[in-house]
């Protein structure tokens, strides 16, 4: 069994929670004063920060079961980053409480201000109601809470476990816990996302929308841990953990997850071209045209084909800095999607402008800083409390060698 503290966080995490938390703080106190001006632009701006870094923590929920199903070094080595990020839940049911007052107050969706003689309206009668779509936001949370809090009280009674044979059950445990559960978690991020993000546009729905947020999402978390680990592979215990091999791993778990988010939204889009029908080709049609248009041929370009052309070189995935930086930027391409997608929803305030108008407001830039800041000093003080790896894995040692292997 390996000593905890050979394995201590770096004390720099410290630091970079400092920081963050700074940072986010002045994000805050602009992005206040400016929802005071203009509240439904400040909540939707909110609702784009929180669907960010609130799926990188719900992502790291669904890899960090993924992971216990397939085994691997790379699972072991990027465990405890992902446990910690599974444990900023707490506080993204706290930011969540902005956007339920929105709700509750009529100050943000559209749905909120439509008559009980609209078609959806009337259709889905009690369940486009404010309360319970607040009360369904927080179930959602909650789901996602227990079965971190779970696989979290499990990791700890590992890293206490004494011999080879009470480790292994621990781990054979979480394994067949997270099966079952895995399947849970993508119905619940669908009803989540629907929520969320499709019910601004009440009028549109997709059959293949929770899928593509269960891979969006564990795509942003992916490229998170791989910048992070690429971070504190110049620090100890790291420095002796971290190899090529696990980053070549992680770098092609990458390219495999940015192929399948390219193929579910064509397969979205050519589903709608085909079928041509006026109900649903009104999600796109503002979209692709002026701004917007332009933003959606960039995800194209620059979310799909040039990772994809750039992760298909070995020899790129092997050096660590180098897929951090390519993940930095499909990160950065993953909350631009994501703009694309809440930016040109229907608005209660028009602001003179016309419907699906392209329009961006500083608030846009505000709302993600100050929610990510926030997220990044709970990521980073949670990350600090245990060791950096999972002490008492039964392959543990293993890996540590694979990933250093030629």
């Amino acid at each position: 069994m390996a000593e905890a503290q050979n394995y201590r966080a770096p004390q720099s995490l410290g630091h970079w929670g400092t920081v963050s938390l700074g940072i986010g703080a002045i994000a805050l106190i602009a992005w206040g004063i400016g929802t005071y001006f203009n509240v439904e632009q400040g909540l939707r701006s909110w609702i784009l920060g929180f669907i960010f870094w609130g799926g990188i923590g719900i992502g790291s929920l669904g890899l960090l079961m993924l992971q216990y199903l397939t085994g691997g070094a790379w699972g072991i080595v990027i465990r405890r980053p992902l446990e910690a990020g599974t444990r900023t839940l707490p506080l993204l049911m706290l930011l969540f409480i902005p956007i339920a007052i929105g709700v509750a107050t009529h100050s943000v969706y559209e749905w909120t201000h439509l008559p009980a003689t609209d078609p959806v309206m009337a259709q889905r009668g009690i369940f486009m109601t404010p309360w319970a779509w607040i009360l369904r936001g927080f179930v959602f949370l909650g789901i996602f809470f227990i079965m971190a809090y779970l696989l979290n009280k499990w990791s700890d009674n590992q890293d206490a476990s004494t011999t080879f044979d009470d480790s292994a059950m621990w781990l054979e445990k979480m394994s067949k816990f997270s099966g079952p559960t895995l399947v849970i978690y993508c119905l619940v991020v669908t009803f989540a996302t629907v929520d969320w993000v499709l019910s601004l546009d009440p009028h549109w729905f997709s059959t293949i929308w929770g899928l593509l947020y269960v891979v969006g999402w564990a795509l942003s978390c992916l490229c998170f841990m791989v910048a992070i680990l690429a971070c504190l592979i110049d620090h100890e215990p790291m420095k002796k953990v971290l190899g090529k091999r696990h980053f070549h791993d992680l770098g092609k778990l990458i390219l495999a997850l940015v192929m399948v988010w390219a193929y579910f939204s064509f397969a979205q889009y050519l589903v709608v071209w085909s079928g041509n029908i006026p109900e649903e080709t009104a999600y796109y049609i503002p979209r692709i045209k002026g701004g917007w248009g332009w933003i959606g041929a960039s995800l194209i370009f620059l979310h799909f084909a040039f990772p994809f052309l750039v992760l298909l070189q070995q020899d790129f995935k092997r050096h660590a800095k180098w897929l951090a930086g390519i993940a930095i930027f499909v990160l950065v391409m993953r909350i631009v999607d994501m703009y694309w997608q809440i930016g040109p929803s229907a608005r209660i305030n028009s602001l003179g402008l016309e419907a699906g108008a392209f329009y961006v407001s500083w608030l846009d830039l505000a709302a993600p800083v100050a929610i990510g800041g926030l997220w990044l000093w709970w990521f980073f003080g949670q990350l600090a409390k245990k060791p950096i790896v999972p002490i008492n894995d039964p392959y543990l040692e293993e890996a540590i060698e694979f990933g250093h292997g030629h």
